[in-house]
């Protein structure tokens, strides 16, 4: 992970590395966002120490992407919830994804994908310009300083 010090790392990038950018935390939201809410959950879909997910769990929901809800009183026992916040991160997630299958492809087929639970057709990130409203091209963005 990055240094909790941005020095010369003022980013907003870099702030979200922070605390999404460990790779067992950004799978731990992708079991998330598929539905997996209690430890032992995420425990079986992920190859993980218990230390470590114990750890990557109390910093989302430090930060505000999980929430911990206790749901048996006896023993008192928790689940993890995806916050606005988290769910903000679905975007973020397919287009991993996106990525994924465009630049490392598996055959024959994607071993998962987005589709729209309205129709089943599915899913993609694009980017589009908030102004116009027209779609923009990957050549077409300037990423620049705000201040």
């Amino acid at each position: 992970m990055l240094r909790h010090t941005y020095a010369g790392q003022d980013c907003n990038l870099a702030r979200s590395l922070e605390v999404i950018g460990e790779r067992w935390t950004l799978l731990i939201i992708r079991s998330a966002l598929l539905g997996t809410t209690r430890f032992d959950g995420f425990l079986s879909h992920l190859d993980i120490a218990r230390n470590v997910l114990a750890s990557r769990l109390a910093r989302l929901v430090e930060h505000g992407v999980l929430e911990r809800v206790p749901y048996q009183d006896k023993p008192v026992r928790h689940e993890y919830r995806l916050t606005p916040a988290g769910r903000d991160l679905t975007r973020a997630v397919i287009a991993l994804m996106q990525w994924g299958d465009r630049n490392l492809p598996q055959e024959p087929v994607p071993p998962r994908r987005a589709d729209h639970i309205g129709c089943d057709g599915p899913v993609h990130v694009e980017l589009r310009c908030w102004q116009c409203g027209r779609a923009v091209h990957d050549e077409e963005v300037d990423v620049r300083r705000n201040r």
